[in-house]
């Protein structure tokens, strides 16, 4: 075991898994001799050399579909795109191509790409910075969509990525870079499946990327206070993990769903869709969700704090959901 931060776990990644990977190679903004927007591939520039470790114009569309040539074409790209919000430049890429071109093609091609991409506020980088989309992603068949919310999760989620035959994209969390932990030192991440993080009995809270941290905070207020709270990491936004979903909410008869992103038309609301469809009537009161107001992310300190789900939110919707409306 090792003691590393989440920023040093992207890295170890992305170093191993070009080095294990000839075919391999990195592209984007700013990614080699700057070495990375948030120094994720900081030295890489030197050690795999510019054929590998490739500077890109703030072309995000064409990046992209770069990326997606190249994996057709037999390589294995990652594709480091800045921040979600500029994804979206890159939309008709993602989603009109990688995404479709196994159907499209009657399974002749598949799209063995990887996009790394941060989300999520929290660090005063004002709303063109700061939103989190990944239930835009998760509603798209043929990509696979995952969340790293923990620091093994950040060692261990891109090496499976990239074996993969479609398209994944896998979301990083600037909120937690500087978060540190105990990581083992080989490390081997499912990316199909969710995670318990806590066990518990009385009420699920589940939850993914950066939240998870302020979620586990709210778990342990809530033992202090006789409530026992287990927490569910989903990682896997698509396809989501509906057995070990319905399992926890089936054990504690309750459910918080905290999500970062908006309420309206969030992945909060698919969430709770499923616990309903598969576990109504294991239900002692009605799923509650804890999420991002509707507003863009403000950028001033307190504002953007107000704006998002925080423990205390999440520990007052549970207690709300064991002790009844008067708790």
């Amino acid at each position: 075991m090792s003691r590393i931060s989440y920023r040093e776990a992207l890295r170890l990644a992305l170093r191993d898994a070009l080095a294990r990977e000839p075919r391999a190679f990195l592209i984007g903004e700013d990614v080699g001799k700057y070495g990375g927007t948030y120094a994720v591939s900081k030295g890489m520039l030197d050690e795999f050399g510019p054929e590998r470790v490739r500077d890109t114009p703030l072309s995000e569309l064409g990046f992209t579909g770069i990326g997606i040539g190249a994996a057709i074409g037999g390589m294995r790209p990652i594709v480091e795109i800045m921040t979600v919000n500029f994804s979206l430049l890159a939309l008709d890429q993602i989603v009109n191509t990688a995404a479709l071109y196994r159907h499209m093609s009657g399974g002749q091609f598949s799209v063995p790409l990887v996009i790394r991409t941060s989300s999520g506020a929290g660090r005063q980088l004002a709303a063109q910075h700061s939103h989190s989309f990944e239930a835009w992603f998760a509603h798209v068949p043929g990509i696979r969509v995952v969340a790293a919310a923990s620091i093994e999760d950040a060692r261990g989620m891109l090496w499976p990525a990239l074996l993969d035959p479609d398209p994944v994209i896998v979301f990083e969390y600037p909120a937690l870079f500087n978060m540190e932990g105990e990581c083992p030192d080989a490390v081997a991440v499912d990316i199909r499946s969710a995670k318990v993080r806590r066990e518990g009995a009385q009420v699920s809270l589940i939850t993914y990327g950066a939240s998870l941290p302020k979620t586990l905070e709210a778990a342990e207020q809530l033992a202090r206070e006789g409530i026992d709270a287990e927490v569910l990491d989903l990682r896997v936004l698509r396809p989501l993990d509906e057995a070990a979903l319905l399992a926890s909410v089936r054990k504690t008869r309750r459910a918080v769903v905290i999500d970062e992103s908006w309420r309206s038309g969030g992945l909060a609301a698919e969430v709770m869709a499923r616990i309903i469809e598969g576990a109504f009537y294991d239900l002692d009161a009605p799923p509650a969700r804890v999420c991002s107001e509707e507003v863009p992310v403000p950028y001033a300190k307190h504002l953007e704090d107000a704006a998002l789900p925080q423990a205390g939110k999440i520990v007052a919707a549970a207690e709300r959901l064991v002790r009844g409306a008067g708790a």
